[in-house]
């Protein structure tokens, strides 16, 4: 009887203290995008009671200083700071039993923004037509960053020539159009943070090397001469190797090909041999290629043998020609000449046998005076008949010893030269002036046979 009354006095107890001392809920606390956030993110902390009891109220717990309380289950940080940063905790509280719960505590770090670098490859000055990568590093341990790309503070899009592989921008075929600022930033994924814009990077496109070409002998070329055709390309770069093209096809080098060199020589050149001719040149290092030349048209003609015989041919036709007519000329000249001579002398002869009956006589019997006129000359309406008279003037010498004969037989003959009009009283024989001598030896007639003295 002692011993039941000993057990049911235990069960009581016991069911007593369990009545009393019921287990406290599980509290989970979780941070909202992550444990780590950055400077300007919103930050929100959830409180999770394994309780069926909805009427709990919660308090927040910054270490062990109470920043929050509130009826809902979640604390929101708008703007993270780093002085945000620390260990969270939350508890729970209600009227009812059980009317306490306490939340593990969670750390919570603040990071600045992480900075982004932008580097240019190969350079920041390029040349037309090479490819440009850019690439944008970012000082943050995720990997999950989206990257945005501006160009001119413009926001670039993927395109033909725009290509976005992870943080790499890749530019083909640069134009000088895409010169300017570039600046990247990146984006985390579903939050509301990017990292800071990275500094802007100046790129340069500048045009490749002129190349220009030149041919010689100038076109059109003869079959069988040879041509050199100089690629000459405005750089200070001499490594560079040529590129010869006909027609758009690349050169190779023969026996009548001389390449890669920056004359191209054409030996005993050929119809064949005709078309468009371009260079440029290659090199390993920046920049790799000139521009293309312009081309050159290299006309062949038939061989200049022919030609040149064709101008000697023609040369010696047209000089033939040409002494023709300087002869005729000659001749129609010396005809037309020698009529005027003849017009002449026919008047002046008819005019002489006229005045030949009128011979003039000076007081001096020795002299004979002779009257020649011009007839010709005189004009119609001159009616002075001594205009122009040539006087002759012969002088009939006795005779004189053998010795002297030499010196003696000498006639002279006085010519007047004509002058202007003269009145017959102004005539002068025995005048000295304007008067020519003409020596004139008279021999003696010899003796007739058989007469006498």
């Amino acid at each position: 009887m002692g011993s039941s009354a000993l057990s049911l006095t235990l069960l009581l107890m016991s069911f007593i203290h369990s009545g009393l001392t019921q287990v406290s809920p599980r509290s989970t606390l979780t941070v909202t995008p992550d444990n780590t956030v950055f400077t300007g993110e919103r930050v929100i902390l959830t409180c999770v009671i394994e309780s069926d009891h909805r009427d709990w109220e919660y308090m927040w717990k910054k270490g062990k200083t109470e920043v929050s309380e509130s009826k809902i289950n979640t604390f929101t940080i708008k703007q993270a700071k780093t002085s945000d940063a620390g260990l969270y905790t939350c508890e729970g509280e209600r009227r009812g039993r059980p009317n306490k719960s306490q939340s593990n505590s969670v750390s919570l770090s603040v990071k600045d923004l992480p900075r982004s670098t932008l580097t240019v490859t190969p350079d920041n000055t390029v040349f037309t037509g090479e490819r440009v990568r850019l690439m944008c590093e970012i000082e943050s341990d995720h990997r999950d960053w989206r990257y945005e790309w501006r160009k001119d503070s413009v926001k670039l899009q993927s395109s033909e020539r725009y290509t976005v592989e992870r943080n790499t921008l890749t530019i083909e075929g640069s134009e000088s159009s895409d010169a300017g600022q570039y600046t990247c930033r990146g984006h985390i994924e579903g939050r509301s943070v990017s990292s800071q814009s990275s500094s802007a990077v100046s790129l340069s496109v500048k045009d490749l090397p002129k190349t220009e070409l030149t041919v010689d002998p100038k076109s059109p070329v003869f079959t069988g001469e040879t041509v050199d055709l100089k690629c000459v390309i405005e750089s200070d770069h001499r490594d560079w190797r040529y590129e010869w093209n006909k027609d758009s096809v690349k050169l190779q080098s023969s026996d009548r090909y001389t390449v890669n060199t920056d004359t191209l020589t054409i030996r005993a050149v050929t119809t064949s041999d005709e078309g468009q001719y371009t260079c440029r040149g290659q090199r390993d290092k920046r920049p790799n290629s000139s521009q293309e030349s312009e081309p050159i048209n290299l006309s062949v003609n038939a061989s200049s043998s022919l030609l040149v015989t064709g101008v000697v041919v023609g040369s010696s036709v047209c000089l033939l020609f040409f002494l023709s007519l300087l002869l005729m000329w000659r001749y129609k000249k010396n005809k037309d000449q020698q009529r005027n001579i003849n017009q002449t002398s026919v008047p002046n002869q008819s005019a002489q046998s006229q005045l030949e009956n009128f011979p003039l006589q000076s007081a001096d019997s020795d002299h004979i005076y002779n009257d020649g006129t011009e007839v010709n000359k005189r004009d119609k309406d001159d009616s002075d008949p001594l205009r122009d008279v040539t006087y002759s003037e012969v002088t009939v010498k006795k005779k004189m010893d053998k010795a002297k004969a030499e010196s003696n037989n000498v006639t002279y003959s006085e010519v007047g030269k004509r002058g202007k009009k003269c009145k017959s009283k102004d005539i002068n024989p025995a005048g000295a002036s304007d008067l020519t001598y003409a020596q004139i030896n008279i021999q003696d007639k010899k003796k007739t046979k058989g007469k006498g003295p």
